[in-house]
């Protein structure tokens, strides 16, 4: 899909919809992280092979003890662009978005990229 073709606003809607679809304890362990929405991933950051549609950045909850004052917040990044360009129809995207959220929620749940793909969240 053209990444033009929706716009950030709208693209911020799709991602906010999709938080408010999760379980209530789920959104409640995501209390603490930031979600953001970004065009595209930094240069030189992703996989080898394919498009970074997503990313966290943090301390796992299962590792994590109390946040240090003055700390960052962990967060979730969600690359606008990439996802379009990953979805054929329009109808489609806030499947993807969802996906993604998905995944990176599990990865600030501590859950490995292995144990995600085992899971089908990918």
């Amino acid at each position: 899909m053209n990444p033009g073709w929706i716009a950030q606003d709208e693209f911020d809607r799709v991602v906010a919809d999709a938080f408010e679809t999760l379980p209530g304890w789920v959104r409640e362990a995501m209390r603490d992280v930031a979600i953001m929405v970004e065009d595209e991933p930094p240069d030189g950051a992703g996989p080898e092979h394919g498009l970074l549609l997503g990313m966290y950045h943090g301390v796992p909850l299962t590792r994590r003890g109390a946040r240090a004052a003055g700390s960052m917040p962990d967060s979730i990044v969600l690359y606008r662009r990439p996802i379009l360009r990953a979805v054929r129809r329009r109808a489609d995207v806030s499947d993807r978005v969802r996906a993604v959220l998905l995944h990176e929620i599990g990865h600030a749940m501590g859950m490995t990229e292995a144990r995600l793909r085992e899971m089908g969240v990918h």
